[in-house]
């Protein structure tokens, strides 16, 4: 069975560049825990402000990507807008390039694990999820390559972590695609506003190698017509962190430096369940986060759908 796909990627908003994707995917083989497709996606990366930083210009313009992409999951949970028991598990592994496409050959990996543990008062229960992905181009020297910045990983974004199973998980309180490696944009002459020196800004570029984390803790409100309409609580923590390995970064990956860098974020908030999605209403506190990060402390709303 085929599948056509067209998506626009705007990052403009966080960084320079724009990203249209316009994609076919084949199923290839599909049972209740696994997946095989054969995907063609046409890709454009644009710099529309002409401010892009030395490593989105790059890579700027059209390319055709053919990958190969195997999937297994399993998911024992109760329910996905509100798990209470169970587990869950899935691995994604993605072959990029099969066709001698320059610089878009690459392997993908993703892995995600969940659990959901009930505490028998007040329908609470503790959801908690790890997910880890590397992504390494394919190419003679392979680690001093590059990878596409379209298939790296990011972190950030409104989605709960709890709906989502499918790797790296949300970083609630940060903003999409606004964690990770960065580099200057293009420097334009002239002065700011207040009459100072031009700061160029910052293009994310997502990271090689990515890990995530939350622990989520549900339970009922008080009052019943809260409980009636399924409106309830939630206290989260969620943590990650993203590095570059390509063009030669892995030289200077230090396991302990990864770790003490990790960003992290708590809160409390009220979630509004629907059939089709999960509304969250959510007050975040950056514990952690990096010089160039997009991180703020206040009011996140989100709107989820499992997966």
């Amino acid at each position: 069975m085929a599948r056509a796909s067209l998506l626009s990627q705007d990052w403009m908003k966080f960084s320079s560049y724009k990203e249209r994707l316009l994609g076919l995917s084949f199923g290839l083989l599909s049972t209740r825990h696994h997946d095989l497709s054969y995907n063609l996606t046409w890709r454009t990366l644009t710099d529309p402000s002409r401010l892009a930083s030395t490593s989105i210009r790059r890579q700027l313009g059209h390319n055709l990507l053919s990958a190969l992409k195997y999937t297994y999951k399993i998911d024992q949970r109760d329910s996905h807008i509100r798990p209470t028991k169970g587990y869950a598990f899935l691995s994604s592994s993605q072959v990029g390039g099969l066709w001698d496409n320059k610089g878009l050959n690459f392997f993908r990996q993703e892995f995600d694990a969940r659990a959901a543990v009930p505490f028998g008062f007040w329908n609470a229960a503790l959801n908690v999820g790890v997910g880890a992905g590397v992504v390494l181009p394919l190419a003679r020297g392979f680690m001093n390559s590059s990878t596409p910045v379209t298939d790296r990983f990011n972190l950030g974004g409104h989605s709960s972590p709890v709906c989502s199973l499918g790797g790296i998980s949300s970083l609630l309180g940060f903003r999409t695609r606004g964690v990770g490696p960065t580099e200057a944009q293009r420097l334009v002459p002239g002065t700011s506003e207040d009459g100072s020196a031009a700061v160029p800004g910052r293009d994310y570029l997502g990271g090689d190698l990515a890990v995530s984390a939350f622990a989520d803790l549900s339970f009922d409100l008080p009052l019943k017509v809260f409980r009636d309409a399924g409106i309830h609580g939630h206290a989260f923590l969620t943590a990650g962190n993203l590095v570059k390995l390509s063009e030669g970064q892995y030289k200077n990956l230090s396991l302990d430096e990864f770790r003490r860098s990790f960003r992290s974020s708590a809160g409390v908030g009220i979630i509004l369940p629907t059939k089709l999605f999960r509304v969250e209403v959510n007050y975040c506190y950056i514990l952690k986060q990096s010089q160039h990060d997009s991180g703020k402390t206040g009011i996140q709303f989100s709107f989820s759908s499992p997966s």
